[in-house]
């Protein structure tokens, strides 16, 4: 494996699509921020790249340390969400422009408006959570647009705005067809519409995209909801 500190070089100029970033999660690595920057990578990474944990990478001390795949490039120094950031965009975005520190800008401030959204999510302030998802959506940042679109139709559904949810929804898919969180939402929707046969259809299709939800105990509750609503339906 190859092994730099910068990334020299886009995807697009070395031929070769970057289709895996592990990040080392090991001790070291860990006490140096990995976590954190595993976090921010998943957060900005484009639909068609993973983003995983590893164990060591070796040269403990200079991390923490990165592995591009299948290049097997490895990066090193990775301590910061703005450094994971312009490692992202050189790696996998269009070159100069993506990486640009303007590009890094806006997708961290995009990230830290989306994570202050999910919070109001949990907290049950929807409508301030759609405000603050809007304002991630208008700076357009590089990569992560359909995370963005899936949490902004969850504060939607909160609002009890299923259109807008839905119309969200079709959004996320659209940037990413293969990611199973939109579906769930989806779902969500068609049960609070009492559109029962559609919510069927949502949450079987995010089962085909991702099996290990059935072992989720979130998602076997949605199901168990489901089902009730269908008896509560036959009863009537």
């Amino acid at each position: 494996m190859s092994s730099v500190a910068l990334p020299a070089m886009s995807c697009r100029s070395s031929g070769e699509q970057v289709k895996e970033i592990r990040v080392c999660t090991n001790r070291t690595c860990r006490r140096q921020g990995s976590f954190q920057i595993l976090e921010t990578l998943t957060a900005l990474a484009p639909p068609e790249l993973r983003v995983t944990h590893c164990a060591c990478l070796g040269r403990c001390g200079s991390g923490p340390n990165l592995v591009a795949l299948p290049q097997g490039l490895i990066l090193r120094h990775c301590a910061t969400p703005s450094r994971a950031a312009e490692i992202l965009f050189s790696l996998c975005g269009d070159g100069r422009e993506a990486s640009s520190s303007s590009a890094v800008t806006d997708a961290l401030t995009a990230l830290a408006l989306t994570n202050n959204a999910l919070s109001q999510i949990d907290a049950g302030n929807f409508s301030e959570a759609e405000a603050l998802l809007t304002q991630a959506l208008e700076l357009k940042p590089y990569g992560g647009l359909h995370r963005i679109f899936k949490h902004r139709s969850v504060a939607k559904l909160g609002m009890l705005d299923y259109s807008g949810a839905l119309e969200d929804i079709s959004q996320a898919l659209a940037l990413a067809p293969n990611y199973s969180e939109p579906y769930i939402c989806q779902g969500d929707v068609y049960v609070a519409k009492g559109q029962y046969d559609l919510a069927e259809k949502s949450y079987l299709t995010c089962l085909e995209i991702d099996p290990s939800l059935r072992r989720s105990k979130p998602f076997k509750a949605r199901i168990a909801k489901l089902q009730q609503k269908v008896v509560e339906l036959d009863v009537t």
